[in-house]
C-alpha cells in the first residue's frame, strides 16, 4: 500500500525478557560484596526471581491487545490501555485513507524466532510467529481481524534492541527508494531475536493481536484461547477492564462532580500513562572517583554492582531510567493508587545504596538507558546528592497509616515494610546530614558545583535538581542552600514519625525530632536567610550580579580563528545573601515552616501572586521577572531551563502549602484560598488546554503564552495536575 499516516509503535506484546515482565514480577535480590563500598548497603528485600518464574512455568500465559483506527478528531491506537493520539488538522483527507500500526516481538536474550510463513497473508491463519523458552514453554503470536488487512515484516537478528527505530526506519527508506511504497521487506536475517510487523488497511479498521504459552503441552487448547481472547469476547473483557479502571479511578482520586469530563480525561490518561511507565532496568552504574595524581589527571571510573530497578520514569521515549528525585513526586501518585506498587519501587532505591548511605541520583541501567545520555554526563559522584522526595511519600503513607487510612492487611504490610527499611533511612539521612551540611550549624549545601568553569553564566547546580536555577556566583564551601535545608527538616520530620510509629528509641545523633524542630526554628531560619527589605528567603554565597557571557576570539589547529562564548566576572564577589526570587525563595514555605500568623507568610502570598515576579494565567514561573538571569542562556549550547518556565512539581507543592495555610486559623487563611482556588484552575486549565490540543502533557510549560515545552509523553510529575484536580495534598 501507498501512501498514509504511519504510525510508529513499537509495543513488546511478547513478555519475553524480565523488563517485559517487571509490571508484573515485582521482585528483586539482594548483592552482597564486601571487597567495595561501592556495593550494596545490605541484604536486599525479597526474594530470588527463579521462585515466581518457577510458578509462571505452571500457569501459561496469554496477552492480548487490540489496535483500532478509525476517524475522528484524532486518529486513536488502543493498545491494552495505550493510547496515541495524532492531530488531523489541516491535513489533506488523502492521506488518512490508509492507516499502518507497527508492532515488534524480541527476545533479549537472543533466541530465534519463527514466522509462521514467508507470505502473512490472516486469511490462510492467523497464527504470525511461534517459538519457544525455558521460562515460559512453547509460545505462539496470533492476528484475527475482520477486516481486509495487509501483513508485512521484517526479521532482525541484533543485540542492540534500543535501537530497533532505526532498523525499521533504515528498512522503510530503503523499500520507499526502490518501490515508492510504504511497507516493510517482508524479509529477515537468519534466526532473527527481533519481529516487527506491520498492518496496513483501509480507516477505519480494527484487529487483535494475542500471544499465548504453553502451546507444547497437551492441554494448550490454542484455538479455544486465541478465540477467547479475540472477538466479542475481548470487547467484553476490555469493556469490564474499563469499568473496572473508571471505578478505581473515582475511588482513588473522587472526581465526580468536581470537574468537567475534558479534565477527568486528562487525569486518567495522566495516571494511566504513569503506570505504564513503570519499568524494569538492570545494569551497572558508573561511579567517578577523585582523580589519582599516579592516573596523570585522567578519571578514575569503577562501576557499580549489577543492579535492578523497577521505577517509573519522567518520560518513556525520552527519559527511559529512573531518576531519584523525579521519583518522590511520581510515587505521590502511584501511592494512591496502588499501595503494595509504591513500596516495591521505592524498596528498589533503597536497594541501590551503598554502605555509605549514598544512593546515585541517576540510573543509567541498560543499553535503552545509555542510548540516550551523552557520554560525559553518565558517571555518578558518590560526593553528590539529590533532593530526597521519597520522604515526600513516606511522610504521606505514615500519616495515612496513623489515621487508619489503609484495610487491615496494607497496615501491616506498610508497618512490616518501614521496619526493614528504616536502617537504610537512617543511613540514607546521615548521608545528607553529614556530607551535605554547611559550615554553619544547621545549614546545607549542594555539592558538585564546577568551581573553575569559564563558560558557565551560573555555575549549574545539577545535584539540587533545579540545574541552571541561579545560586551564588562563585560555589563556596561558604554556601547555604534554602532548598536543601527544607530538604532535611521534612526528611528528619519524616523519619521522627516513622521511629515514632515503630517504638524507636532516640539514639545519640539520631534523635530526628530534635533535630526537625531546629531546622523548623523559625529564628534561626531567618537569621541565616530572610531579607527584610526585601520580604524574601534567599540562598547565602559568594555573589556577585556583574557576570556576563562575553564572545571571545581563539585561535585553534593552523592559526584557525573561532570565537567562544566564556564567562566575564566584572567585579569581586562577596559574601551575601544571593538576590534572584523564584522557586527555591519559597521553599520555607512549601514546607510549611512559616507561622501562620507571621506577617512574613503575607510577603510570601504577594511574591507569588504579583504578576511581575512569579504569577502567570498559567502557573508559577520558575524564575521571576526581575531577576538579572531570567531567561538568560547559562552557555553557548544551554537555553535556560529553570530560569522562566513553569514547572508542574514545584507548583504542585506550592499550591499544597496554599492549601495547607487556608485551613489553618490567622489572618492570611482567606488570602492563602483566594490564590490557591485561582492558581489551581490556572494550572489544570493550561494542562488540559495542551493536552486536547496536541495529545501529550509537557515536561514544562512556557510563562508567556502556556505552551507545552520540553519532552512531550512526559508523564513523570506533570501527572501531578491529577492530584491538583482531587485537592489531593497531603497533611502537615
Amino acid at each position: 500500500m501507498t501512501g498514509g499516516i504511519i504510525l510508529l509503535l513499537l509495543l513488546t506484546l511478547l513478555p519475553l525478557t524480565l523488563a517485559g515482565l517487571a509490571y508484573l514480577l515485582q521482585w528483586r535480590r539482594g548483592i552482597t560484596d564486601p571487597s567495595t563500598r561501592y556495593l550494596l548497603f545490605s541484604n536486599g528485600f525479597c526474594s530470588h526471581p527463579r521462585q515466581f518464574l518457577s510458578l509462571f512455568r505452571r500457569s501459561p500465559l496469554y496477552l492480548a491487545a487490540r489496535f483500532v483506527l478509525d476517524f475522528c478528531e484524532f486518529v486513536v491506537v488502543f493498545v491494552g490501555f495505550l493510547v496515541i493520539c495524532v492531530d488531523r488538522s489541516e491535513r489533506s483527507e488523502d492521506i488518512w485513507r490508509t492507516g499502518h500500526v507497527f508492532f515488534y516481538m524480541a527476545d533479549e536474550d537472543g533466541n530465534a524466532l519463527r514466522l509462521s510463513r514467508d507470505n502473512l497473508d490472516i486469511h490462510e491463519g492467523s497464527l504470525l510467529a511461534s517459538g519457544s523458552r525455558m521460562d515460559v514453554g512453547g509460545w505462539q503470536l496470533h492476528l484475527k481481524s475482520m477486516d481486509d488487512l495487509e501483513v508485512h515484516y521484517s526479521g532482525f537478528k541484533t543485540n542492540h534492541i534500543h535501537n530497533l527505530s532505526d532498523l525499521v526506519q533504515e528498512n522503510l527508506g530503503a523499500q520507499a527508494r526502490k518501490f515508492g511504497r510504504l511497507q516493510l521487506s517482508d524479509t529477515s536475517d537468519d534466526s532473527p531475536n527481533i519481529l516487527v510487523f506491520q498492518v496496513s488497511a483501509r480507516i477505519p479498521f480494527k484487529t487483535d493481536v494475542v500471544f499465548i504459552s504453553g502451546t507444547g503441552l497437551q492441554s494448550s487448547r490454542v484455538e479455544e484461547r486465541v478465540s477467547s481472547l479475540t472477538g466479542t469476547s475481548l470487547t467484553g473483557q476490555l469493556k469490564e477492564k474499563q469499568r473496572e479502571f473508571d471505578t478505581k479511578f473515582e475511588k482513588s482520586f473522587n472526581l465526580a462532580d468536581k470537574l468537567d469530563s475534558e479534565s477527568v480525561i486528562v487525569g486518567k490518561a495522566a495516571i494511566g500513562n504513569m503506570l505504564g511507565g513503570i519499568g524494569y532496568f538492570y545494569g551497572q552504574s558508573k561511579i567517578l572517583l577523585p582523580r589519582d595524581p599516579n592516573l596523570g589527571g585522567l578519571d578514575n571510573f569503577i562501576s557499580y554492582w549489577p543492579a535492578e530497578l523497577y521505577t517509573a520514569v519522567p518520560s518513556r521515549p525520552f527519559f527511559p531510567r529512573g531518576f531519584l528525585w523525579d521519583e518522590g513526586f511520581h510515587q505521590l501518585l502511584i501511592w494512591r493508587w496502588d499501595v503494595h506498587i509504591c513500596l516495591d519501587i521505592v524498596g528498589h532505591w533503597l536497594d541501590l545504596m551503598n554502605v555509605d548511605g549514598w544512593i546515585p541520583r541517576e540510573q543509567i541501567l541498560g543499553a535503552e538507558a545509555l542510548s540516550k545520555v551523552p557520554e560525559e554526563f553518565v558517571p555518578q559522584l558518590p560526593t553528590n546528592g539529590n533532593p530526597p522526595t521519597l520522604f515526600l511519600v513516606l511522610r504521606d503513607i505514615v500519616h495515612s497509616l496513623k489515621r487508619n487510612k489503609f484495610t487491615s492487611m496494607e497496615s501491616n504490610e506498610i508497618s512490616s515494610f518501614l521496619e526493614r527499611a528504616f536502617i537504610r533511612l537512617e543511613a540514607w539521612f546521615q548521608w545528607f546530614n553529614t556530607t551535605q551540611s554547611g559550615k554553619e550549624m544547621s545549614s546545607y549545601y549542594w555539592h558538585g558545583r564546577d568551581i573553575s568553569t569559564t563558560r558557565e553564566l551560573n555555575p549549574k547546580t545539577l545535584s539540587s535538581g533545579l540545574d541552571d536555577y541561579p545560586r551564588a556566583s562563585h560555589p563556596s564551601e561558604d554556601e547555604r542552600h534554602l532548598d536543601l535545608r527544607c530538604w532535611m527538616y521534612l526528611a528528619a520530620d519524616c523519619m521522627h514519625s516513622i521511629a515514632e510509629l515503630l517504638d524507636k528509641d532516640n539514639k545519640p545523633g539520631k534523635d530526628y525530632g530534635a533535630t526537625a524542630k531546629l531546622l523548623s526554628d523559625f529564628q534561626i531560619l531567618n537569621q541565616m536567610h530572610f531579607d527584610d527589605a526585601y520580604g524574601a528567603y534567599f540562598d547565602f554565597g559568594n555573589h556577585t550580579e556583574k557576570v556576563r557571557l562575553s564572545w571571545k576570539e581563539k585561535k585553534i589547529g593552523n592559526n584557525y580563528a573561532t570565537r567562544e562564548l566564556v564567562r566575564e566576572v566584572l567585579e569581586r564577589p562577596e559574601l551575601r545573601l544571593v538576590p534572584h526570587i523564584g522557586y527555591v525563595n519559597l521553599f520555607p514555605f512549601m514546607g510549611r515552616i512559616i507561622p501562620p500568623g507571621s506577617w512574613i507568610l503575607e510577603k510570601q502570598l504577594d511574591l507569588i501572586s504579583n504578576q511581575s515576579i512569579l504569577w502567570t494565567d498559567f502557573g508559577l514561573r520558575s524564575l521571576s521577572k526581575t531577576s538579572s538571569l531570567y531567561m538568560k542562556r547559562n552557555t553557548e549550547h544551554d537555553p535556560p531551563y529553570w530560569r522562566g518556565p513553569i514547572w508542574m512539581n514545584m507548583n504542585y507543592m506550592i499550591l499544597s502549602a496554599l492549601h495547607h495555610y487556608s485551613k489553618e486559623d490567622g489572618p492570611y487563611r482567606d488570602k492563602a484560598k483566594a490564590i490557591h482556588d485561582d492558581l489551581r484552575g490556572n494550572l489544570i486549565r493550561n494542562v488540559v488546554r495542551n493536552y486536547h490540543q496536541t495529545g501529550f502533557l509537557w515536561e514544562q510549560y512556557d510563562q508567556k503564552k502556556g505552551k507545552g515545552k520540553g519532552a512531550r509523553v512526559f508523564t513523570g510529575w506533570t501527572s501531578l495536575v491529577l492530584l491538583m484536580m482531587a485537592e489531593a495534598y497531603g497533611e502537615s
